[in-house]
């Protein structure tokens, strides 16, 4: 499958890399560095009703190259320019295109928080993630033992990063509940078939309480699917290869988020949509309190 082949090839990687930088040098180096204060999930809650969350990456194991004019700084202006919210970095190279270059240069050309998305599996990678300049980490939780995701997320922390705790399945949101995770994102992608199915946030995010900020990511296309998932309870989406695969990713963006030469009436009726979704989604939780209550 290919997550066992990305994660095999993953721990060589990180092996590797402290062979070449011994983990004290590195602790060295970060702790050198100003302190930060967290601020991936303060953008996010400040750009609702839905925030998005631009992606930027070359290629994908199951799609192949998905930008041939791949620009990540001219990318990341854009998407900046035309309303994200945050941006997520693709930091791995052999299956995704991306690097740790490529997310050193676009934080010094944006004031935008970015997510350095990768496959971490070791506390190494969190540190190396503030050393790069990243403002907040991908955490999978398929991949990854409670006890794991509890010393990484408080590590992540102490070094004023915040965390993006990755489910895909109900065991996988048990996980993030133990883990009293804040900032759930809901793959709508079987990380081991690559199908995707936006009915999975629908599924999955009912098991949170309120309070978990959750993200929707992989396979929003339009408008129409922002409005879905923010209905299911989403608050952010994270969208990639949609954007990746345009002529013009920041005109793209734009016209997602329903800025792109929409009338105010438009507007008006998108913003009643959203507020419809929401009313609805309260409803239900009232009915579930009253179920629960009742049992």
């Amino acid at each position: 499958m290919i997550l066992e082949k990305i994660i095999r090839y993953k721990k060589k990687f990180v092996l590797s890399l402290k062979r070449n930088k011994s983990f004290s040098v590195l602790k060295k180096e970060v702790l050198a560095l100003p302190k930060k204060r967290p601020a991936f999930l303060k953008a996010l809650r400040k750009n609702g009703p839905v925030a998005v969350i631009a992606e930027i990456k070359r290629k994908s194991p199951s799609k192949g190259i998905l930008r041939k004019n791949f620009d990540p700084v001219a990318l990341a202006k854009g998407f900046e320019r035309s309303g994200a919210a945050a941006l997520s970095v693709l930091t791995d190279e052999k299956f995704f295109g991306g690097s740790e270059k490529i997310l050193r240069n676009i934080r010094a050309a944006v004031g935008l928080p970015i997510l350095r998305k990768d496959f971490i599996l070791e506390e190494y990678q969190i540190w190396e993630s503030r050393r790069i300049g990243a403002d907040a980490v991908l955490l999978i939780a398929a991949i990854l033992s409670e006890k794991e995701i509890t010393a990484f997320s408080r590590t992540a922390r102490n070094l004023g990063l915040d965390v993006l705790l990755e489910v895909h399945t109900p065991e996988d949101a048990q996980k993030a509940k133990r883990a009293k995770a804040k900032l759930v994102g809901i793959n709508n992608r079987d990380l081991n078939t690559f199908h995707v199915d936006l009915s999975v946030t629908r599924k999955i995010a009912g098991r949170f309480p309120k309070p978990v900020f959750l993200v929707s990511e992989s396979g929003i296309q339009s408008r129409k699917d922002l409005i879905y998932l923010r209905a299911c309870g989403a608050r952010a989406v994270l969208v990639g290869e949609t954007l990746m695969r345009q002529k013009n990713p920041a005109s793209a963006l734009k016209k997602l988020l329903g800025l792109n030469k929409q009338s105010d009436q438009k507007a008006s009726d998108a913003r009643r949509t959203l507020a419809t979704a929401e009313a609805y989604r309260e409803v239900r939780r009232t009915r579930e309190r009253r179920v629960q209550r009742g049992r």
